[in-house]
């Protein structure tokens, strides 16, 4: 019924290799006096434990030809191919790359945020940023600007441009509400904007034609603020959607529309409800349809926690991701004080509460759930940083285990959006991978410990540590 998206992604690797025939680190094993020439395209990853996106593998060797998981062999295997590029990974934890369902491109630079922004030097800049952190595939969820279709195929022609980029075009939001052009920044706004339900439908046929991955809708009043998309006029999105085999995502916040979004075919929520708990019938609604969830734990948490946790500045890991306006900012006691005397500050803890136990209830009746943050739509959502945050909170606020989490962030979020070509490291998926020092099925912190990302069969940053983002402002 809908586009699987891993065949765009396919069509992706292929113009990546063609462009850019993955180079691999030199090898650290020894050989022959005279070696064999290394076998063009192929790299082996030897003697590292692997979690594939779905199960601890324990110590293998990663066959990689041309970009892709050629073979997973035993450790030691003696019938490996001969004069292959060979990286012994003795002692390290190696992971797929995380899978983003829900992002943002192009919308903040510093402090600053709005659409003009949405260039493709910005738009890499984030990429590479994700990329870093171990984020090798990034789904830009609605606000995208026009020049969306020829961005994406540009930096996914080569793995050096950053993560791999998919998205929903604008999107369609409401007049005068969601998402709120001003608040914004949206002074080109990209998003379509019906009226009626026609007009809706010529929207989803315009973004159809225009190449977009999926369908974003906001359904959302702002708390009262805003108007809210009418059910007619999401219901004909919904269908026309459909129609052109396109996945449809939903911005919600509250239990009501998110209710009648599941019942009306919506396939994913785009973001946790939060406003109170889920009920049965929901649950068994979204549980017998297959929708997604994407709680997105972070959005909320993001408005307070830097000035709540004036530590974290001190620590590399969320240094580093920081452009030097926004260190500056955050570093700021008055700003800090500001920020714990607003009264929104309590009600986003409180939205975060609702969010955590709400997805621990999912989670328990088995509906599906994806893994995304919304980093990147404004300057305290963090790209990288936003991620690992959300696999923490995952396991310490809604009683995921770290395996649990990893399978989220990597196989489950790959499968949410169709796509057939990432997210575990099987034969004939794609080698986007993260080498990290410690071991995250021990400590979902662990996944911190970055010290190579490789995308597409090829190393393409690392180690975090020595990631700077303060040249970006």
């Amino acid at each position: 019924m809908f586009r699987r998206l891993g065949s765009t992604a396919a069509l992706a690797s292929a113009v990546c290799l063609a462009a850019c025939g993955g180079t691999a680190p030199t090898s650290t094993t020894g050989g022959a006096d005279t070696p064999s020439p290394p076998e063009a395209g192929v790299t082996i990853i030897e003697n590292a434990r692997v979690f594939d996106g779905e199960r601890d593998l324990g110590e293998v060797s990663l066959v990689i030809r041309d970009g892709l998981i050629e073979r997973v062999a035993d450790a030691g295997a003696n019938d490996l191919p001969e004069g292959a590029e060979r990286i012994d990974h003795r002692g390290r934890f190696i992971m797929p790359g995380l899978v983003n369902d829900h992002a943002h491109v192009g919308n903040t630079r510093g402090t600053e945020h709005g659409d003009r922004f949405y260039t493709q030097d910005q738009v890499s800049a984030d990429l590479r940023q994700f990329q870093a952190y171990g984020v090798t595939t990034v789904v830009s969820l609605g606000m995208n600007g026009s020049a969306f279709g020829e961005i994406r195929n540009a930096v996914n022609a080569d793995p050096m441009q950053g993560a791999q980029l998919f998205g929903a075009g604008g999107g369609v939001g409401t007049p005068d509400g969601a998402p709120p052009a001003a608040n914004m920044g949206l002074q080109d706004d990209p998003v379509a904007r019906p009226a009626d339900a026609e007009a809706a439908r010529a929207a989803v046929r315009a973004q159809a034609e225009a190449g977009v991955d999926m369908i974003k809708l906001w359904v959302d009043d702002l708390g009262g603020k805003a108007p809210q998309m009418q059910p007619e006029i999401y219901k004909a999105a919904i269908e026309e959607a459909h129609r052109h085999n396109l996945l449809v995502a939903a911005h919600i916040h509250d239990l009501a529309p998110a209710a009648d979004l599941v019942a009306s075919g919506v396939d994913i929520l785009a973001h946790g409800i939060r406003d109170q708990a889920i009920g049965d019938d929901l649950v068994d609604d979204m549980r017998s349809a297959g929708t997604g969830y994407i709680a997105t734990l972070q959005i909320d948490e993001a408005n307070y926690i830097y000035a709540e946790q004036p530590g974290w500045l001190d620590t590399p890991f969320l240094r580093n991701a920081l452009p030097a306006s926004v260190l500056a900012q955050w570093s700021d006691a008055a700003w800090r004080e500001n920020k714990l005397a607003d009264p929104a500050t309590q009600d986003h803890r409180d939205a975060l509460a609702t969010n955590l136990a709400n997805l621990s209830t999912l989670r328990e009746a088995g509906v599906r759930i994806g893994f995304g943050t919304d980093a990147g739509a404004l300057p305290h959502r963090v790209p990288g940083f936003a991620e690992h945050r959300e696999l923490e909170l995952m396991v310490d606020g809604a009683g995921f285990t770290a395996e649990q989490a990893l399978v989220t962030a990597t196989s489950a979020a790959a499968q949410l959006l169709r796509f057939d070509d990432r997210g575990v490291l099987q034969p004939g998926r794609r080698a986007d991978f993260i080498v990290l020092s410690a071991n995250p099925l021990e400590d979902i912190r662990n996944t911190r410990s970055i010290e190579a990302v490789w995308q597409a069969g090829r190393r393409v940053a690392g180690p975090v540590a020595e990631y700077d983002a303060q040249a970006r402002d």
